[in-house]
């Protein structure tokens, strides 16, 4: 059974800083690629951030551009999002998921699985 649980949401203020965590199970985590998406309240999921199986490679949504920064621990079977400079349009709850594809990886249908999400909330 795969699972994909994240954490390190929570409330901060407009400016700061968080970093989550996505902790896979049951899965040959190195053979997948990994993703982030977000979806607010009222909107639909949006792409974040990605990252090959091996790291080597990322993708990022224009709208977290030197704000951002995915990586992964294959070892720990862990990804991380790095979150800085955050802004109240930032506030959603985020999404890991887990991909046997190498390509379209901006593309929520891409990914096999899928965690709960974790709330992230920005006050300005």
């Amino acid at each position: 059974q795969v699972q994909l649980v994240e954490s390190g949401g929570g409330l901060v203020q407009a400016g700061g800083s968080l970093r989550l965590s996505c902790a896979a199970s049951g899965l040959t985590f190195r053979s997948y690629a990994m993703g982030w998406f977000r979806q607010a309240p009222g909107k639909e999921r949006e792409f974040v951030q990605a990252i090959s199986w091996s790291g080597g490679s990322t993708y990022y949504a224009d709208s977290v551009k030197g704000r951002f920064t995915i990586s992964r621990d294959n070892a720990k079977n862990t990804v991380f999002l790095q979150m800085n400079s955050l802004k109240p349009e930032d506030t959603a709850v985020y999404y890991c998921a887990a991909a046997r594809s190498r390509y379209r990886l901006e593309y929520s249908a891409t990914y096999n699985y899928w965690g709960q999400g974790t709330q992230v909330t920005v006050s300005s």
